[in-house]
């Protein structure tokens, strides 16, 4: 490891080369990985963090029940079963029972039902007045035959309070360019590439009896219904190659650091442009793709929707979470928790992401400079710059005291960050 590297990202202050640059800030003490401080996390101040499960499996997205179970979804089933239950006792959770043949990412609770997507489909099981599911062999299948090629598989969904279940359909293509040869128009963005709506009480549906709420987005795992805006917001993951496609518009570090990933409030029939343009954090505009006519300079059409928010690049955004209980301090209300995954494609620079940040809203809009909340998820800042993370945070949920739960889909590690002035 160069020294220069390891410095970098040991400080995770700046990374700054060419046109880009930008600033991680960190609160509160450093804790050691290998004293468990803090389950190894870096935290603000009068923040602590327990591991309170662990080599659970490939841990997506979860969500915890007013009674203290978590549902955690695995993308590839563990033992033949995609869906673990957990209890939380305090400190530990325990392993109640595990259910569902389907590995997947996305999980919410609504009106007495769990829902859980597959790859392809999306289902439910009725809950008693426990949360607890009554008939785990028996699943209805809401959604069925969701598109899903290559690339984007996972079904993230999110409900809103009008019976609404939407399903994110990731585009099968980093950019379009080979199934638009001549670049008139990407054609997989009929059946991917967006934001799909459907019912939540009408059964066995299929994507043709959905609604495309959304599109233009090329990715989307992180999202949430925003209660205090009633709206969806999701995290768009940005596109790759700007270099290795076009060198002679952009540097590699521009490559390694651009397009930003980006957080958008959605409307019906709104349009985020994936794939005619990308969005760049340091000039804040939407600028053309070099596929369809952009050279690093040129702006895109107007048309296409602002981002609300922006964040460095390739950090892949997999959870995001609007916090409302009481139990943080009063800055955190109603704001947003993002979970980045982490990179493995900005070289030269050094890999970065494996943390969660905190989003500063105000009467439903982002306002104010996001900050990293939780770090150390990769182990050692070495680890990290190489892209070799022990952990790499994934779901947030919220319990019903207000601690905030991180899932860890490398590990199947679950941790559990509490507030104590």
């Amino acid at each position: 490891m160069k020294r220069k590297t390891t410095i970098a990202f040991c400080l995770s202050v700046i990374v700054a080369v060419g046109l880009q640059s930008f600033k991680i800030e960190k609160k509160g003490t450093i804790k050691h990985k290998g004293d468990l401080v803090n389950a190894g996390l870096t935290l603000p101040d009068n923040f602590s963090a327990n591991i309170i499960a662990d080599n659970l499996g490939s841990a997506r997205h979860l969500v915890v029940t007013p009674q203290g179970d978590i549902y955690v979804h695995l993308d590839r089933p563990k033992d033949g079963k995609g869906i673990v239950v957990l209890h939380d006792n305090g400190d530990k959770a325990a392993i109640k029972t595990s259910f569902g043949a389907f590995g997947g990412t996305g999980i919410r609770i609504k009106n007495g039902y769990l829902y859980a997507s597959s790859d392809r489909d999306v289902y439910r099981f009725k809950l008693n007045s426990n949360n607890e599911v009554i008939d785990p062999e028996h699943p209805e299948k809401v959604v069925g035959n969701l598109v899903t090629k290559r690339g984007h598989r996972p079904k993230a969904i999110a409900l809103d309070d009008n019976g609404n279940l939407y399903v994110n359909i990731g585009a099968y293509s980093n950019i379009c360019s080979e199934f638009d040869p001549e670049k008139k128009g990407c054609p997989i963005l009929d059946s991917a590439g967006g934001i799909w709506r459907f019912k939540t009480d009408k059964l066995n549906q299929k994507q043709s009896d959905g609604v495309r709420f959304a599109t233009g987005l090329r990715n989307v795992v992180g999202l949430d219904w925003n209660q205090e805006d009633n709206q969806l917001f999701v995290m768009q993951h940005g596109r790759d190659a700007l270099h290795d496609l076009f060198p002679k518009y952009y540097t590699v570090q521009q490559s390694a650091l651009l397009p930003a990933e980006c957080m958008y409030a959605l409307k019906e029939g709104d349009n985020a442009g994936w794939p005619y343009l990308y969005y760049d954090d340091v000039k804040h505009k939407k600028m053309m793709g070099p596929e369809y006519g952009g050279d690093g300079e040129k702006e895109a059409d107007a048309k296409y929707i602002d981002p609300v928010a922006a964040y460095p690049g390739h950090l892949a955004p997999d959870g995001l979470l609007f916090y409302t209980g009481n139990q943080f301090p009063e800055k955190y209300k109603n704001g947003a928790f993002i979970a980045f995954h982490g990179s493995w494609n900005r070289a030269p620079e050094p890999q970065a992401g494996y943390f969660v940040v905190f989003q500063p809203f105000k009467n439903g809009k982002p306002d104010g400079k996001w900050e990293v909340f939780a770090d150390g998820f990769a182990g050692t800042p070495e680890q990290a710059a190489a892209g070799r993370a022990e952990h790499r945070p994934c779901g947030l949920a919220q319990g019903a005291d207000g601690s905030l739960y991180v899932s860890d889909d490398s590990k199947g590690t679950i941790y559990k960050i509490t507030y104590k002035k």
